[in-house]
């Protein structure tokens, strides 16, 4: 019984921690964490004294309750305050509204899509999210989608010398499991949205943000030190005694 207890042990403890890597795509390397619906996935915006900004923000206030960052990511565009361009949802509750029409720059690169965190991962086209809104306990806006349907975004071109530090999410086709990526180099849309499609199997991807992007993720050496972002997505577990 001991030796059962002990392997349930570290089945939690594995399960609990988010499993980041690296992996080579096309010559470009890509840093990688995968989250399931098990977990502890949550949204961050705004702190007891504003907004978090930052990575190390987030993690002090969990101390708080015994609990720390496994990984986290930015997770959306914002603005200068650090509010968040589209959509935001957190803890079900909606604090910035779905924007829906297109515009300038990547966000209103039509079609842009949702990140909803509720019985199941999914991303969703926005206009379609706007139809039929989902029960989201978290979500976020960003844009472009990357990969629609298994389609690549229509104005994604193969050689287009718009490179960039990128970083997304994507989901498995059963809602169970999401991949947060985001690249270690310069790299641009079409090739991001293929290392989703064609190398981790998601057939709905979604752009989070370009030169800002920042992973925090230890077990692989990412501190995420930077300048201030808006909305964070982050895997939440127990703190170590």
């Amino acid at each position: 019984m001991r030796c059962l207890a002990i392997i349930l042990a570290l089945i939690a403890g594995q399960s609990a921690a988010a499993a980041c890597n690296t992996l080579t795509y096309e010559d470009a390397a890509y840093s990688v964490c995968e989250v399931t619906t098990n977990q502890d996935l949550r949204l961050f915006l705004n702190g007891p004294n504003g907004s978090y900004g930052g990575f190390a923000a987030v993690d002090a206030e969990l101390a708080r309750n015994g609990e720390t960052l496994a990984f986290a990511m930015n997770a959306g565009m914002f603005h200068p305050d650090l509010s968040p361009v589209g959509l935001y949802i957190e803890n079900g509750q909606q604090l910035a509204r779905l924007i829906t029409s297109d515009g300038p720059g990547n966000f209103g690169l039509l079609p842009n899509g949702v990140f909803c965190i509720g019985d199941r991962f999914a991303v969703i086209e926005s206009r379609t999210f706007a139809k039929n809104p989902p029960d989201c306990r978290f979500a976020t806006q960003s844009g472009p989608m990357l990969v629609i349907g298994g389609k690549l975004h229509p104005a994604f071109r193969p050689k287009s010398d718009s490179l960039n530090i990128r970083n997304g999410v994507g989901v498995s086709d059963d809602g169970q499991t999401a991949w947060f990526v985001i690249s270690n180099g310069a790299v641009n849309f079409d090739s991001f949205a293929r290392l989703f499609r064609d190398q981790l199997g998601s057939h709905n991807a979604l752009f989070l943000d370009g030169s800002v992007s920042r992973l925090y993720a230890p077990e692989i050496g990412r501190s995420g030190t930077g300048f201030g972002v808006g909305p964070i997505v982050g895997l939440v577990v127990k703190k170590e005694e």
